[in-house]
């Protein structure tokens, strides 16, 4: 599926990027990386593996501040790239993927 946008201003760009490289040497950020855990998957990571995710891309006139700015493994923000999170999930549900993981079929069994 494609996604038509107006990019924000580059200035706009050029000014929450700067903020986020502030933000990555924050202790809240360090924080949320050291909890180990994707936003989008919920799979754990090394804090190492885990990138920043804007919720809200920047390109899409984003910020980087708390609220919009989440640990995510590179597999997950590579998929989303300037995408929003519900535009991802529209995605998956086309392509017939989930996120929401199945219970294990032995939970269901009856034996």
């Amino acid at each position: 599926m494609n996604y038509f946008f107006t990019p924000a201003p580059p200035e706009h760009q050029k000014k929450e990027k700067a903020k986020a490289r502030e933000l990555r040497q924050s202790s809240w950020w360090k924080q949320q990386l050291g909890k180990g855990t994707c936003y989008h998957c919920g799979q754990s990571f090394k804090p190492s593996e885990l990138t920043m995710d804007h919720l809200i891309p920047i390109v899409r006139g984003g910020k980087s501040d708390k609220k919009n700015c989440v640990p995510s493994c590179k597999d997950c923000n590579n998929k989303k790239g300037h995408k929003t999170r519900a535009e991802m999930a529209m995605e998956e549900l086309e392509l017939g993927a989930s996120s929401v993981k199945e219970p294990d079929s032995d939970e269901n069994s009856s034996n």
